[in-house]
């Protein structure tokens, strides 16, 4: 353990401490990523097993598509929300970001997010994303702690979707479109 882990460490749980406060939400962040419908697909047919002789099967594998899970939940007040996307990029990220203070949080006076030191958790993404007086507009809504990458027992999300059952969940079916994982999401999170 160095400084940077302790005050990261700190700084995350002294913010879980606190007393819940509609005004100042304390949002978890998370994101990941899973194979959209049709999942993986060989690409050559596997060997059957045959006596003395194990089933072989090729290593190479034709990918189906990806879809990506952006996870939010407030512990304190039992919410949580699942978006998904086809791609996670810096603009995925700022529209999150500006979803959740404009409709899941329009009367909050700032919503503290805690999230990971990924490379497109950072307010400059709302700036590459919106005009620069939008982008304020949000930043000015937002307050993030960030955890660090060996402190993922700190992400309330990535402890939720550890056991991959959102993920399971939403493309186990290899007919789920986009959109019916979508419905299904917000079905459950009612």
């Amino acid at each position: 353990m160095n400084g940077e882990f302790v005050a990261a460490m700190e700084d995350v749980l002294d913010l879980y401490a606190e007393p819940y406060d509609p005004r100042r939400p304390v949002v978890c962040f998370d994101e990941t990523s899973t194979s959209a419908a049709g999942g993986l697909a060989d690409v050559r047919e596997p060997l059957p097993a045959q006596p003395d002789r194990p089933r072989r099967q090729d290593y190479e594998y034709r990918r189906g598509g990806t879809r990506h899970l952006f996870l939010f939940c407030e512990p304190l007040a039992c919410w949580r929300h699942v978006a998904i996307t086809e791609r996670r990029t810096m603009q995925d990220f700022a529209h999150q970001m500006q979803w959740l203070v404009d409709t899941a949080y329009p009367d909050a006076t700032v919503v503290r997010v805690v999230l990971d030191n990924l490379n497109i958790h950072l307010m400059a993404s709302l700036y590459e994303t919106f005009p620069a007086a939008e982008a304020r507009r949000i930043v000015k809504r937002l307050e993030f702690h960030h955890s660090i990458a060996v402190a993922a027992w700190l992400s309330i999300p990535r402890i939720n979707s550890s056991s991959r059952s959102v993920s399971r969940y939403c493309f186990e079916a290899a007919s789920l479109t986009l959109r019916t994982a979508i419905a299904l999401v917000c079905l459950s999170s009612s």
